[in-house]
């Protein structure tokens, strides 16, 4: 029997497999999801910032901790983190999507047959535009990812094939209404040893350039990055571009609503910034399309926005592949979520400081062991799956109604 140079290959690597990892994978091969749990609840928080404002966001950073077990007791642990005034998906449809939609079309499955499990997430609740309900079901994408990796014995880094990386540099997060506010801000973030800072900006462009300078003569060598989040009108987005530029503004993030298609263009054209998309790349293929519109420069990445892991494993491989820049960013995100950003961010190797700034407003933790952020540095976890452990008392604990 002949083989090509391939198929030799294959079987010379298959030949030197330990038994260790033969009976891993022979053990995994039947396991199936038992039972999907979920923990809605809210992270007590400090500080001001503009998404977490109001009846609902005053009272703590929403999220819904997910527990997948599968039936040879192994756990994987997730956690989507919807936000009102950033999203459509709630603390609550998260948790009846999750609950009454997903888990039901989801146990019985394999788990670690990952785009498996989301196609049949498509089929429970349909696309719209995009991916529907994808903060919710990114609580899914990461605990299938980390029963995975806990099933084969592997970090996120070791199942992607990607080396693992290194700690990643934290961006301190200014948001003031008021610019006497802004110079105490800045100094609490370099007193925490921040030497690099984003500014939420919009609609005002002239306060926004007035804000931008204060951080730039502040921080000389900062790299600084202005998020919009959709705030300017076309008109007033190519007026504020050139304003940020001058004042010292390295890219604006997300200046127009995600359906403002003209609006982008005309703003790549100007060029007086990079431009990055956020909101409205939820899917692969938004960001092939927005590409083919000349509508971005790049995109500020999210796992928690995108609909997990996956989809934004194959979003960051796209912009490396056609010369797009990808920024790290998060949505406030509390350990869990914090955890799986960390790990895909250093994995793909990430050069820019990251916008996650969960550990400057969040105040708790559901982790046996906090994740390591030394001032401005942040360590990813190593271990199987997510590489962290759950305190499942303390997850318990924070979802217990407010008295």
């Amino acid at each position: 029997m002949k083989f090509n140079r391939r198929e030799f290959a294959a079987a010379a690597t298959a030949a030197t497999l330990s038994t260790t990892t033969w009976a891993r994978a022979k053990a995994t091969a039947t396991v199936k999801i038992d039972r999907i749990e979920t923990f809605p609840l809210r992270y007590p928080m400090q500080g001001y910032f503009k998404f977490f404002t109001g009846p609902h966001g005053s009272s703590g950073r929403a999220a819904v901790i997910v527990k997948v077990t599968a039936d040879d007791g192994t756990v994987g642990w997730g956690e989507s983190i919807p936000i009102a005034k950033w999203s459509d998906e709630t603390l609550e449809t998260a948790a009846i999507a999750i609950r009454d939609y997903y888990a039901p079309v989801l146990v019985g499955r394999d788990p670690t047959d990952i785009d498996g499990a989301h196609a049949e997430m498509d089929h429970a609740i349909a696309p719209g535009f995009s991916t529907g309900m994808p903060i919710s079901r990114a609580g899914i994408d990461l605990a299938l990812h980390d029963l995975t990796g806990k099933l084969h014995g592997q970090s996120l880094a070791e199942m992607w094939g990607r080396p693992p990386g290194g700690p990643l540099t934290l961006s301190w997060t200014v948001n003031v209404t008021n610019l006497d506010d802004a110079e105490p801000a800045i100094e609490t973030g370099r007193q925490k040893g921040y030497r690099n800072f984003n500014i939420k900006v919009g609609p005002d462009p002239e306060f926004d350039a007035q804000l931008a300078q204060l951080v730039r003569q502040a921080a000389p060598e900062s790299f600084l990055w202005a998020d919009a989040n959709g705030g300017y009108e076309p008109e007033t987005a190519l007026r504020a571009a050139p304003l940020l530029a001058d004042a010292g503004v390295d890219v604006l993030e997300a200046p127009l609503r995600p359906n403002q298609i003209s609006g982008y263009q005309r703003l790549k054209w100007q060029g007086a910034l990079p431009v990055l998309m956020d909101e409205g790349v939820i899917a692969p293929l938004d960001l092939l399309e927005f590409h083919k519109l000349g509508m971005l420069d790049g995109v500020a990445m999210k796992p928690a926005r995108c609909g997990g892991l996956q989809s934004c494993r194959r979003q960051i491989e796209f912009c490396q592949q056609h010369d797009l820049m990808w920024l790290g960013s998060g949505l406030t995100d509390p350990d869990i979520s914090l955890a799986a950003s960390l790990a895909i961010y250093s994995a793909f190797g990430l050069q820019k400081p990251a916008a996650l700034n969960g550990p400057q407003f969040l105040t708790a933790s559901v982790l046996s062991s906090p994740l390591r952020v030394q001032g401005d540095q942040a360590y990813p976890p190593t271990g199987p799956g997510l590489g962290i452990a759950v305190d499942e008392d303390a997850v318990r604990e924070l979802s217990k109604p407010a008295s």
